[in-house]
C-alpha cells in the first residue's frame, strides 16, 4: 500500500498454526481487486514439506516457487515452474534468530521478483510493529537484507 499499490491479505491461520499447513495469500496490484481468493497463484513460498505437498499442485504453470532448503531437503518438484531453494532458516540461525526464517524469503522474493521496494517493506514494519515487539524490527530488517542477499549473490 506504501508503494500505492491494491493489496488484500486472506489468512487461514486455524487450528493448522500449530503444527499443520497454515497458509496466507497476499495479492499485490495495480489495479482492484475483485476477490481475495486465489486458486492458482503466480508465486508460492513454502517454508516446510507438508506445505510443498499440499499447495504446489495450486502453482500455475511456469509460475515461481520459493521454498526453505533448509528445511525441505529432497523435495519432489514440478518441472514446469521456476524453482529457487533459500536455505532460510540456516540463514537466520546464522545471525541468531531461527524465527525470522519468514523474513529471509520474504527478501528473497523481494530480490527476486522487484515486485516490492525494500524501503516500503522497512517503512511498513516500521509503522505496523507493536511497541511490544519494537525490539524485532532491527532482526527481521538483517532477515531480509540477508535474504535478498542470497539471491543476488546467486546472480551475479
Amino acid at each position: 500500500m506504501l508503494g500505492n499499490k491494491e493489496v488484500t491479505w486472506f489468512p487461514s491461520y486455524g487450528a493448522e498454526i500449530r503444527g499443520g499447513t497454515a497458509n496466507c495469500t497476499v495479492i499485490v496490484s495495480d489495479e482492484l481487486i475483485g476477490s481475495p481468493i486465489v486458486t492458482n497463484p503466480d508465486i508460492l513460498i513454502v517454508m516446510n514439506e507438508a506445505s510443498l505437498k499440499k499447495f504446489q499442485a495450486r502453482l500455475r504453470q511456469k509460475g515461481l516457487l520459493i521454498f526453505d532448503s533448509s528445511l525441505i531437503k529432497d523435495p519432489e518438484l514440478r518441472t514446469d515452474i521456476e524453482i529457487v531453494g533459500v536455505p532460510a532458516t540456516e540463514i537466520s540461525h546464522s545471525f541468531g534468530n531461527a524465527k525470522s526464517a519468514n523474513m529471509v524469503l520474504l527478501g528473497a522474493f523481494i530480490a527476486k521478483t522487484g515486485l516490492l521496494e525494500k524501503n516500503y517493506v522497512f517503512d511498513a514494519l516500521e509503522s505496523t510493529v507493536p511497541d511490544r515487539k519494537k525490539k524485532s524490527i532491527g532482526v527481521n530488517k538483517n532477515a531480509l537484507i540477508e535474504g535478498m542477499k542470497f539471491i543476488e549473490d546467486k546472480k551475479g
